[in-house]
């Protein structure tokens, strides 16, 4: 048996209708090797009723590791993380969107590099493997590949995936960086800063991708991607 834990952050902004269903997959959960899980909810400043579900999910469901906190205005998913990261006790850390985009049952996939002792940092690819992805927006999955081809020359990795929500760490490699974006730039900022570690070791696993249309929420927009080329380029010469 297992003695060690994943902290699970959930940063989320107005997922009233995704939410509860997020912390029930968790909850139903059986991470491999016996893993204890500890799950972090980093409210960033909803105002459609997310934050009264997930107390209500908290009170109904005293057995499961919860953590909460709130921000009162909306920073950010960078800024929610980075909160995520602050309160983490595991000794490794996964990001879980609360849209229902990423299937929680595949935390277990990226799971296994690290427990082999062959990884430090294992990234949820949308674009490997054999797994189920519905089919959307041709022209955000060839900004994602020019984000990931672009990200690759400044830190020399050879993802397919940089923009993936799926990421997971060893504890101390998060909590030792210093992070500051507070959007969506949280995804090359910190593949950048994690690309310097010496003898860092990266993997990349296959996962499915359960895309949402702009309608049932989707929030990222060109202006999004236009910022992440800037933090590409910012994190990629600016070695601090």
């Amino acid at each position: 048996m297992s003695n060690q834990t994943l902290t699970i952050i959930i940063p989320v902004y107005n997922e009233v209708t995704t939410i509860w269903l997020v912390l029930e997959s968790l909850k139903a959960l059986v991470l491999v090797q016996s893993l204890q899980k500890e799950i972090v909810v980093i409210d960033d400043g909803s105002q459609d009723g997310t934050a009264n579900l997930v107390q209500d999910f908290i009170q109904a469901n005293p057995d499961t590791i919860i953590l909460y906190s709130r921000h009162q205005i909306n920073r950010g998913k960078g800024a929610a993380i980075r909160t995520g990261i602050q309160q983490a006790t595991g000794e490794y850390i996964v990001i879980q969107d609360a849209d229902l985009e990423y299937d929680p049952e595949e935390i277990n996939i990226l799971l296994e590099p690290v427990l082999k002792g062959r990884a430090d940092v294992v990234y949820g690819s949308r674009f490997m493997g054999g797994r189920a992805h519905r089919v959307l927006f041709y022209w955000h999955s060839v900004g994602n590949k020019f984000l990931t081809f672009l990200s690759n020359m400044f830190t020399d990795l050879n993802l397919t995936d940089m923009e993936t929500g799926y990421k997971l760490f060893r504890r101390e490699v998060l909590q030792n960086m210093r992070l500051q974006e507070n959007g969506f730039g949280f995804e090359p900022e910190v593949t950048a800063k994690m690309a310097r570690i010496p003898n860092i070791r990266v993997y990349e696993v296959g996962i499915s991708y359960y895309g949402r249309t702009y309608e049932q929420g989707k929030k990222i927009s060109w202006q999004d991607g236009c910022w992440a080329i800037w933090c590409i380029i910012k994190y990629g010469l600016l070695r601090k």
